[in-house]
C-alpha cells in the first residue's frame, strides 16, 4: 500500500490511537489496562510502565513500514474512569508531581511524542491533546470548535482541518431512506463546499474522514467518500471560482461521470433528492 502511494504523489500516514480507542488491544493484552480484565478498558494504564514499552515497542515497528514524516498518535475521548483508581496510575501521578489523574493523557501524550522526534518523526493528534499543553513540534487535528484552531496555533503548533460539521463522511449525503445505512447526521456535497476555510501560515490543510463501522464493501466506502471528496479537494487545493456551489457542483458532475466510468460507485449527483437548506443555518 505505501508502495503503490507513494508512486502516485500520496504518503500514507499511520495512526495508533492512545490512551483512548484502544478495547481491541486490551481486549488482546489486557495487562495493559489498570485491572487487567477483557472488554472492560477503553483506556491504557499510564501508570505501568510496560505499557510505554508496549506502545514504542508497535510504533517501532509501524515506523519500518511507514516512511512519514508524520505519525498519528490519536489522544481524542480518553474516558480516564479506571485511573482514577489505579494504584499504578496513582503513584505515576504523585511520582510526576501531576495535579490528578486526568492529567495522566497529556504526560503520555507527550512521552510518546518525544519517543517520535528521538526516531526522527513528527506527531499528529487530535485537538484533545491541547489540553495541558500540547507536545512541541506536533501537528493538531482540529474535530471540534474552531476555537481549537487558535489555541494550537496560539501554542505554536501546526494545524490540521477536520471539523466534524462538514468533514465526516460516516454521514448521509442525501435522504436516508435512498442510501445504505450509515452512522446518522445529513452532510450534503453543499454543506462540505460551504465550510469557510480559516487562513494562517500555520495551518497545513484540509482532511476528510470516513469511519467505518457502518461501512463493509469497498463500493460501500466508495458511496460515502465520493463526490463529497472533490469538495474537500477544492477546499484544500483552491480554484478561482471557490465559493460558486453551481459552479463547483457543475465540476462535480462532470468528474462523477468520468469516475463512474472507470467503474467507482458514486453518487449520482443528478437525481439527488434535494437540498435541506436550514442546514446551513446555525
Amino acid at each position: 500500500i505505501v508502495e503503490y502511494a507513494a508512486v502516485r504523489g500520496i504518503e500514507v500516514i499511520p495512526e495508533i490511537e492512545m490512551s483512548a480507542h484502544s478495547e481491541e488491544t486490551l481486549t488482546a493484552y489486557p495487562e495493559y489496562s489498570c485491572t487487567g480484565e477483557m472488554y472492560v478498558h477503553p483506556d491504557f494504564c499510564v501508570g505501568n510502565e510496560a505499557t510505554f514499552t508496549f506502545l514504542q515497542d508497535i510504533l517501532s515497528e509501524i515506523m519500518e513500514v511507514f516512511p512519514s514524516e508524520y505519525i498519528h498518535i490519536g489522544g481524542d475521548e480518553a474516558g480516564k474512569q479506571a485511573w482514577k483508581s489505579c494504584p499504578k496510575c496513582l503513584a505515576r501521578v504523585k511520582q510526576e508531581n501531576l495535579p490528578d489523574t486526568d492529567a495522566l493523557q497529556p504526560y503520555m501524550i507527550k512521552r510518546i511524542a518525544q519517543f517520535l522526534t528521538e526516531k526522527g518523526r513528527k506527531a499528529i493528534g487530535w485537538d484533545e491533546i491541547l489540553s495541558g499543553g500540547a507536545p512541541e513540534g506536533a501537528a493538531i487535528m482540529v474535530w471540534r470548535g474552531l476555537e481549537n484552531v487558535q489555541e494550537a496555533i496560539n501554542q505554536g503548533n501546526d494545524v490540521i482541518l477536520s471539523p466534524g460539521a462538514y468533514c465526516y463522511f460516516d454521514t448521509y449525503q442525501d435522504a436516508p431512506g435512498l442510501l445504505p445505512e450509515a452512522m446518522g447526521g445529513y452532510l450534503p456535497l453543499s454543506k462540505v463546499y460551504s465550510y469557510q476555510m480559516p487562513q494562517n501560515e500555520k495551518i497545513l490543510g484540509i482532511q476528510g474522514n470516513l469511519w467505518v463501522e457502518y461501512v463493509s464493501t469497498p463500493e460501500h466506502a466508495e458511496m460515502m467518500i465520493y463526490p463529497r471528496l472533490f469538495a474537500i479537494a477544492e477546499l484544500g487545493w483552491g480554484t478561482d471560482d471557490k465559493g460558486d456551489y453551481e459552479g463547483f457542483r457543475q465540476r462535480a458532475l462532470n468528474l462523477s461521470a468520468i469516475c463512474k466510468n472507470r467503474g467507482y460507485n458514486i453518487i449520482d449527483l443528478s437525481t439527488e433528492y434535494g437540498q435541506r437548506k436550514e442546514l446551513l443555518e446555525p
